[in-house]
């Protein structure tokens, strides 16, 4: 039942995009090597791809670069065994490069780790800044086409509060001062080496800046505000609001996400990054209540706790995305409301 939800979600998101659903079906051998297939992003990469394969008898091969092939065959053994992917064990920063040839990379290692952020930043800068690089080197050897980077929007440092959504011509940065900008810090980094390497040859390489997401395989009990309140729920409550509730956030399905990364990597323009994520924004105490309202089995809410008053005149804190530039220059938009999401994501876990 969970692999039918999957299946069912990412038909609707692809045939939302017909002309991406056409334009892949019709685009030849693909011969993908990813990164950072283990994490929430390449699980569903995976499951975007396997259901390409079978709807569109899809001429593809996938290498999944992972540190320990075994430990994920144990966590994911249906991916692992899908007939087109083949792990390939390696650290981001040092592999050995493949003797296979390429068509696409898609670059998506390295998670936003709030403890890998905080107890080894020098760890979280070098896996984005000399992964990255390592990566493109392998592009530029194997004469891939196109190279997608997965960035994020931590890129643009704090959102400030009278900016409800933040574009790409935002010129705002993290504090380079300040040992919590590991991440956001290596990201840009990441994004300046793609333009760079992208500039002497012929590997056209674009950008993703990923913000927040909903969806199977999203961890329930790290610093991701809707997996929490969904782990909260599963386990019958009360959802607990770590803070005041009043950061504005939004968030993207899980089976949207791929089709908005395939859309920037197939069609996304040489050296120009795109939002990725939904603008659909509100408070994190509604996100909460919502959650509540969805994940109730009974007719009735589950109970919301919130552990800190509101400060008065205080504006609230944004990470909000426009997606106007993907919307008009790409075609790309999202197909599954909030609640929709939340509710599937709960069904997923009550069935797995």
């Amino acid at each position: 039942m969970s692999d039918q939800i999957l299946a069912e979600d990412l038909r609707r998101s692809f045939f939302a995009h017909s002309k991406l659903l056409d334009f892949i079906s019709n685009a030849g051998p693909i011969r993908l090597f990813l990164t950072g297939g283990t994490g929430f992003f390449g699980c569903w990469l995976l499951e975007g791809f396997a259901w390409l394969y079978q709807e569109l008898n899809l001429d593809l091969s996938l290498t999944v670069l992972t540190r320990n092939p075994v430990a994920f065959r144990i966590k994911s053994p249906r991916l692992a065994d899908l007939p087109f992917v083949k792990l390939y064990p390696g650290d981001v920063r040092n592999f050995v490069f493949p003797e296979d040839s390429f068509t696409h990379i898609l670059h998506a290692a390295t998670d936003a780790s709030f403890q890998l952020n905080t107890q080894d930043p020098f760890l979280m800068f070098d896996t984005i800044t000399q992964g990255t690089r390592h990566v493109l080197e392998l592009g530029v050897q194997k004469g891939v086409r196109r190279f997608l980077l997965v960035s994020s929007g931590a890129v643009y440092g704090r959102q400030p509060s009278q900016l409800t959504h933040v574009s790409e011509e935002y010129m705002g940065g993290p504090d380079p001062l300040s040992f919590s900008s590991a991440y956001s810090e290596g990201k840009r980094v990441a994004e300046f080496l793609s333009v760079l390497y992208s500039k002497p040859t012929q590997m056209e390489t674009t950008i993703a800046r990923c913000f927040a997401f909903v969806g199977p395989f999203l961890s329930l009990n790290s610093h991701f505000a809707v997996g929490n309140f969904i782990g909260d729920a599963l386990a019958g409550g009360p959802i607990r609001v770590g803070g005041d509730g009043t950061p504005y956030r939004s968030y993207l399905y899980g089976s949207d996400l791929v089709v908005w990364l395939l859309g920037v990597l197939i069609w996304g323009q040489q050296g120009r990054a795109y939002n990725v994520g939904s603008d659909e924004d509100l408070p994190i105490l509604k996100l909460a209540q919502t959650v509540a309202q969805v994940g109730s089995q009974s007719g009735f809410p589950l109970q919301v706790s919130v552990a800190q008053a509101a400060l008065k005149n205080h504006p609230p804190e944004r990470y909000v995305p426009s997606i106007a530039r993907a919307s008009e220059e790409l075609g790309l938009k999202k197909v599954f409301s909030l609640e929709e999401s939340v509710e599937r994501t709960i069904q997923w876990h009550r069935f797995s």
